[in-house]
């Protein structure tokens, strides 16, 4: 119970998380375990099972796409305070892009099986998880429509 309560303060002070209340984060917490990832590694492969959803703590995770012929391009970079993995709750549970670790990290990792079970057994938990996670999506599409935006700007100079 100790390690729970211990992990449920520290996901307390992931920014995406401060709407869940202490019940809800404690709910979580039996889900979740700290991880570290060393520069280099990849965190997960595209087609490989989606197990996991990660809230990084601390450094830098490319989010690249394979893309013939060009091989491997950069989609997205992202950092502490970033969410990743929402495959984990969706059929088939499979990751369409590739994570690569550019700077050593720490993240939460939530298990998704337990994950799955603790939103289908307290409705309220899931709804506002839910809501956390959508929230964080759309901003990410956002993000990357401005990216879009831009990038299609330069090329018409």
């Amino acid at each position: 119970m100790m390690e729970t309560h211990s992990l449920a303060r520290a996901l307390a002070q992931n920014t995406l998380l401060t709407k869940l209340s202490m019940d809800h984060l404690e709910f979580l917490s039996g889900c979740a375990k700290n991880v570290r990832i060393s520069a280099g590694e990849y965190l997960f492969r595209e087609g490989e099972d989606a197990n996991e959803l990660f809230l990084i703590r601390r450094g830098v995770i490319a989010l690249e796409v394979y893309a013939p012929p060009r091989s491997t391009m950069s989609a997205e970079t992202v950092g502490s305070g970033d969410l990743l993995g929402w495959s984990v709750l969706f059929p088939p549970h499979t990751w369409s892009i590739d994570a690569r670790v550019l700077e050593d990290a720490l993240l939460f990792s939530i298990d998704g099986a337990c994950l799955r079970k603790k939103l289908e057994a307290d409705h309220d938990f899931g709804y506002h998880l839910m809501r956390v996670v959508l929230e964080h999506v759309h901003r990410r599409l956002e993000r990357l429509r401005l990216q879009q935006l831009d990038v299609y700007r330069t090329e018409s100079i």
